[in-house]
């Protein structure tokens, strides 16, 4: 369904400050850098912390967007040929719009909400459904307050079944929700601690969420949660007496659990083989006998085994046989639940997001790869695009033009419907377009295609296999890989943001191999979400940068003599800390006969590292009123702005800073950006905001001055896998100099990873742990090269194969840095080149 411009200024009650002409809306947006079809998208100018959608006009207009929704009154010449509508806010139009949307539509809608496994639930449900229904579902995990309203705008008349999900981390917002989203049938996963600080308690959390399911005709639950479950009854009670007083039918509650007074009550369970079968007995509606059958899910964790259960209530109520259900729910695949970034063969990068394949979610995709400047060539590798519920030419031809508008130089299509269609990727000027019916067809031609210095994105539905492609792409490197997870550094970007002026700018820094993230990774997420500056530690760091694609300002801080012609080759703008060096490269700059030249200047007020100290300020004062240079900033290093013993300190660096950065503003005929302030300055110290910030490691999860005031995610964890599993005699001895010593029925699991990959030495000997099996597992023995042995006694189910955690999420990095005697940026920029990267989105 498209609206006219009219007619979506009617439903969302607005006026028009401009109306050219009535035009038809097709896609909604909300994120300027997202853009795709530009003559039939309405952009939503959302109000930010810090910069808001109105700022984003400008180049919109430039691409081709003209119908905008703006919160306040903006000057109109720029934008002559523009609709624009006004309201009092534009996230509030935003759902009044898909609200209307979501109202035209009588279909059956499952809405998912709870803390944990609402993505893994949906996922699973459209595999279990897709045969039946042609299906619309959110887009990955698109649950929140812009997420939910982009991912109903996606109901067509074509769709028989919606799935969506909702999450909240504030009271008031899941009413929002449920005004969009109306479920029918809805499921409650579970409640956890995430999201939880805009909560009082778990109560008033439990009760927000429930508040999606205020006119559902049935709610999925389980019942062995405690004090949610009871929580739930409560509010069930309580909607009952509403829904009678208004007439309305009363809610079913499905409940799941171990005890008798469950809809579902599971038996028992039994784990074996890497699949769990599960007995259970299932009471009908409106009778008091149970169906007693039993269910195997391809899984043992915990949590795949629940969600799996809440599918199987989902089908029954549905009123499918057990016989499907057992066929059905044995067949459940793993859900890749994130978009993966890494290196392949010949110098590509590959973007693996095979685990599903929609026309949402391949948009989602192609915005990702937009953001990769380390190759000029893109190639997409998409299968056939199945159950969409719309015609093969009309589906196709869509595809056909998002790839167009994004560039994409190769396409290579695997399946009979894609192939068929050839003729209108043609017709979009796709430049090399190669069809393949089957993966197997694929591999035969592998070694004809030619990969090489390219960023390649895999998009395939399930049932084409293109693990087997991602295989035969991916760079053959051993088992241990660090894991970056790029929406957590975008969301520690957002919290430090939010602690800003809205003037005041944010210089990332990204030296060290961004902290050992990966520089050219990092670097590009970064340009993508629009931080103002880079730094680096050396010239050669921001050479790699420029050559992947980066075109954003970046200040290399310790320039070595023989790198000034790179430094102006590649545009790099250097860190001028002394007279001798500030005459060097004035040298350079009039040899190659360049003026005006972007420099910075640090200065010396207590580090006593790198610096021009106070007595030499007002020489350079007048050795700054030069033609060669073109001064863009002046800054200092507070030294200790974590600890609070320092803070005299650091007012007195801070005041010694601000009284030479006024001399050298002073003379110059120009404006330049002032900066001293570092992650812990900018939390601990918001008076040194100035003009910009320089965020390290906090913009990777680490708090080093321990506030706990933001809301900060690790961005890193690195992972290997056990190759060998070994039962020790008592007084047996393991690894060099026979340190580590078995006790009775001692068992150990030798690791992939040692001192080669980064691994601390001081960590051997049981002063180190490993995360193992929901376990920590210490050291035992010193710590070899390449390997490494961990205690796994009374751990139960450890495989050989198993995954381990060095440091992630379930074990941080700032206790293993802890354990080894240093700090997090050690633990962090130590880990091994050999190390694969993987970068992935959720």
């Amino acid at each position: 369904m498209k609206y006219s411009i009219k007619q979506i200024c009617q439903i969302v009650e607005g006026r028009f400050l401009q109306f050219q002409r009535n035009d038809t809306i097709g896609s909604l947006l909300t994120d300027s850098r997202r853009l795709i079809f530009p003559d039939t998208t309405l952009f939503f100018a959302l109000k930010g912390p810090r910069r808001g959608g109105l700022l984003f006009l400008d180049d919109l207009y430039k691409r081709g967007c003209r119908n905008f929704i703006i919160y306040q009154e903006i000057p109109l010449g720029r934008y002559s040929d523009a609709n624009i509508i006004a309201v009092p806010d534009a996230l509030t139009a935003l759902q009044q719009l898909t609200a209307y949307h979501r109202s035209q539509f009588d279909i059956p809608v499952i809405g998912i909400t709870g803390s944990n496994g609402k993505t893994i639930v949906k996922e699973w449900l459209n595999q279990l459904l897709e045969d039946e229904y042609s299906i619309v579902r959110s887009p990955k995990s698109y649950n929140s307050q812009t997420g939910v309203p982009l991912s109903v705008w996606q109901m067509n008349g074509s769709h028989e079944l919606a799935i969506f999900e909702a999450g909240i981390s504030l009271p008031g917002e899941m009413r929002r929700l449920e005004q969009i989203i109306r479920p029918g049938i809805g499921i409650f996963t579970n409640i956890g601690e995430a999201h939880s600080e805009g909560f009082s308690d778990i109560r008033e959390k439990t009760l927000e969420k429930l508040e999606l399911f205020d006119r559902a005709n049935v709610l999925i639950y389980g019942s062995d949660a405690g004090e949610p479950a009871a929580t739930l009854k409560d509010w069930a009670v309580s909607l009952g007496n509403r829904r009678t007083e208004r007439g309305d039918i009363p809610l079913r509650l499905f409940s799941w659990g171990h005890s008798e007074q469950a809809t579902l009550l599971i038996r028992s369970t039994k784990k074996q083989d890497r699949m769990t079968t599960l007995t259970a007995g299932y009471r009908r509606k409106d009778s008091s006998d149970r169906l007693d059958f039993f269910f195997t899910v391809p899984f043992t964790d915990d949590a795949s085994i629940e969600n799996g259960i809440i599918c199987v209530c989902v089908l029954l109520y549905l009123e499918h046989t057990v016989e499907m259900i057992q066929h059905k729910v044995l067949g459940l695949l793993p859900i890749a639940m994130r978009l993966e970034l890494k290196s392949g063969i010949n110098h590509c990068s590959i973007i693996n997001d095979s685990y599903s394949a929609d026309l949402n979610s391949l948009k989602i995709a192609l915005d990702f790869l937009a953001q990769q400047q380390q190759h000029a060539s893109r190639t997409v590798i998409l299968s056939d695009i199945l159950q969409s519920g719309r015609s093969g030419a009309d589906l196709y031809r869509e595809i056909a033009g998002v790839l167009q508008q994004k560039k994409i130089q190769r396409l290579i299509g695997i399946g009979e419907q894609i192939g068929a269609h050839r003729e209108l990727f043609e017709q979009a000027g796709i430049p090399r377009l190669v069809f393949f019916s089957s993966v197997q067809e694929f591999k035969t031609d592998f070694l004809q295609l030619h990969f090489n210095n390219e960023t390649i994105l895999l998009k395939g539905a399930r049932i084409f296999e293109f693990e087997e492609i991602d295989r035969l792409l991916s760079e053959q490197v051993h088992q241990t890989v660090l894991e970056i997870d790029l929406n957590a550094m975008a969301g520690n970007l957002k919290q430090y943001q939010q602690l800003l002026r809205p003037s005041t700018k944010m210089m990332a820094m990204v030296k060290a191999f961004a902290y050992g993230s990966g520089s050219f990774e990092i670097a590009n997420l970064l340009q993508f979400l629009r931080v103002d500056y880079l730094a680096v530690a050396y010239t050669d760091e921001g050479v790699v940068l420029r050559k992947a694609g980066i075109t954003m300002p970046i200040m290399v801080m310790n320039a070595e003599d023989n790198t000034l012609d790179a430094l102006t080759q590649y545009h790099l703008e250097p860190v001028i800390y002394s007279f001798r060096l500030l005459h060097l490269f004035e040298r350079h700059l009039k040899k190659e006969g360049l003026s005006q030249f972007p420099v910075h200047i640090e200065l010396e007020t207590g580090m006593n590292r790198l610096g021009f100290p106070p007595e030499e300020t007002e020489r350079l004062a007048v050795a700054l009123q030069n033609p060669s240079f073109k001064v863009q900033s002046v800054f200092s290093h507070l030294a200790a702005s974590e600890e609070a013993q320092h803070d005299d300190f650091t007012t007195r660096q801070a005041a010694a800073y601000l009284q030479a950065a006024a001399l050298i503003r002073g003379s110059l005929p120009y404006s330049i950006l002032q900066h001293i302030a570092n992650s812990a300055a900018i939390i601990r110290h918001p008076e040194l905001q100035l003009d910009m910030v320089r965020l390290g490691i906090g913009l990777y999860g680490i708090d080093s001055a321990d506030t706990h005031t933001l809301d900060l995610q690790e961005v890193s964890a690195l992972k290997s896998t056990i190759a060998q599993i070994k039962h020790l005699h008592s007084g047996d001895t393991v690894s060099y100099n026979r340190k580590g010593v078995a006790g009775p029925g001692t068992i150990i699991a030798t690791v992939r990873i040692g001192y080669a990959d980064g691994y601390p030495r001081s960590l051997g000997n049981g002063i180190g742990k490993m995360w193992v099996k929901g376990h920590l597992a210490p050291i035992i023995g010193s710590i070899c090269m390449d390997m490494t042995m961990i205690d796994i006694t009374g751990i139960p189910d450890v495989q050989e194969g198993d995954e381990v955690v060095v440091f992630g999420r379930e074990l941080s990095v700032r206790l293993l840095a802890h354990w080894a005697g240093t700090i997090p940026y050690e633990i962090l920029t130590g880990v091994s080149q050999r190390v694969k990267r993987v970068y992935f989105e959720q």
